[in-house]
């Protein structure tokens, strides 16, 4: 596919040159930025909130993916599209109105964007893929990096990905969790547009620009 755009996770960064390694991922042609909030009560860990944000939309043009692993997250939507969010996604169990939480997003002029992590029944999201500009199918649990691709989780993305480009209008299917040279292609295959992905980027043994390179060509073959 050829339009499959790539999106480090800096989650995965090394924090002390934060600002270098995105720099760095942008020169190398990625697409989006990926930014995992994690509060420690949704999800086991705390990762960093708004100031990484808004210090990275001073250094970067790409597209910041902000991906809320919080919980409650109404009350932060807002804060975080000010700080320079270009879409904000949240988690289906996050949140008792999916339908409003996606319309309070869309109104701050963000792309609103939806998150179902793999011990969830994807009856969950149909309900509001017609109003969700990004769709973020998780292929490990969330909240923790470096863990396996689950595969069973293909067949899963085959089957949304019918269902939310069945609707019109510019949309998105995200795929993270796991994927790496070994696993790229297959997500791609069922129907993944977005890869999310941070170690297999930024702990990457060749370099951030060389494993950026090496997914553009996995993805786009």
């Amino acid at each position: 596919m050829s339009d499959v755009r790539i999106a480090p996770s800096i989650l995965s960064a090394d924090f002390a040159v934060l600002g270098q390694q995105v720099r760095e991922a942008e020169a190398a042609g990625a697409d989006w930025i990926h930014i995992d909030v994690m509060d420690g009560h949704f999800v086991p860990t705390i990762s960093f909130g708004v100031p990484i944000v808004s210090s990275l939309r001073r250094i970067t043009s790409l597209p910041l993916d902000v991906h809320l692993m919080i919980d409650p997250v109404d009350a932060h939507i807002k804060t975080f599209a000010d700080a320079g969010a270009d879409s904000i996604t949240v988690h289906v169990e996050a949140t008792e109105n999916p339908a409003r939480t996606l319309d309070t997003i869309r109104k701050c002029g963000v792309r609103p964007g939806l998150t179902l992590r793999p011990g969830t029944p994807e009856s969950s999201v149909l309900p509001y893929l017609e109003i969700v500009d990004v769709l973020l199918v998780m292929t490990v649990e969330p909240g923790l990096a470096g863990q396996k691709f689950i595969p069973s989780m293909l067949s899963r993305i085959a089957r949304l990905s019918e269902i939310f480009h069945a609707h019109s209008g510019e949309r998105f299917l995200a795929v993270d969790g796991g994927l790496n040279q070994s696993t790229i292609e297959s997500a791609v295959d069922v129907g993944a547009q977005v890869i999310v992905a941070g170690s297999s980027i930024f702990s990457a043994p060749d370099g951030i620009a060389s494993a950026i390179k090496r997914f553009q060509t996995l993805a786009r073959a």
